[in-house]
């Protein structure tokens, strides 16, 4: 298995990790991910782009920390940086278009051996991510669920080439808004009208 800085993993490698190791010996590894491996993010790919199969780089590192233990002793703790750079096709929610959306991850990790260990790790760090760690790591699901967590909540583009009919001013589902918008307009003033009903009021009293 090679994890030398700068030189690939296999995704076979990858889906086999011990990362308790790869963390304890400060290890370092790169390479690079397609679409068609990650099935969850191809599925948000339009079928029609046709160079949909678009390729991530990644780079993983793993160290110790020192932390301190419930005895009062310090003992290292393994952590994992992991960065992922590239670029997916989506489609655009207000002209209905394929864009490419440039995705970047750049996360750090404190691996755990159980759930238990997770959950009871404090959440006052928001730079870092709590990890269930093993020696057959899958570190392709954990580059895929980063890139879907990366992922726009309404993908667009920062400026349409053109808009969808359906999304013009005038189109069916408007209508109702601009009537409406005009029917405000035309509405009296109900002050107006009150100035309208004081004489009655005044005739009323009278008798």
């Amino acid at each position: 298995m090679t994890q030398n800085p700068g030189k690939p993993v296999s995704p076979a490698d990858l889906r086999a990790l011990d990362i308790f190791e790869f963390a304890k010996s400060g290890r370092q590894a790169a390479g690079a991910l397609r679409v068609s491996q990650m099935p969850r993010m191809l599925a948000e790919v339009p079928a029609d782009v046709p160079d949909r199969d678009t390729v991530f780089t990644w780079q993983g590192e793993g160290s110790t920390q020192p932390e301190l233990q419930d005895d009062g002793t310090e003992a290292p703790q393994p952590y994992l940086r992991l960065a992922v750079h590239g670029s997916v096709w989506l489609t655009c929610q207000r002209c209905l278009q394929p864009y490419s959306q440039h995705l970047d991850v750049d996360a750090t990790y404190r691996i755990v051996a159980t759930e238990e260990e997770a959950d009871e790790f404090p959440l006052d760090d928001d730079e870092v991510e709590v990890i269930v760690g093993s020696r057959q790591f899958d570190l392709v699901d954990l580059i895929e669920e980063e890139l879907l967590l990366s992922l726009p909540l309404v993908p667009k583009h920062g400026v349409c080439p053109e808009t969808h009919e359906s999304l013009l001013p005038g189109a069916a589902g408007d209508e109702p808004d601009e009537s409406g918008a005009a029917d405000e307009d035309e509405k009296p003033n109900p002050f107006a009208v009150l100035e309208k009903l004081k004489p009655g009021g005044s005739d009323g009293k009278k008798h």
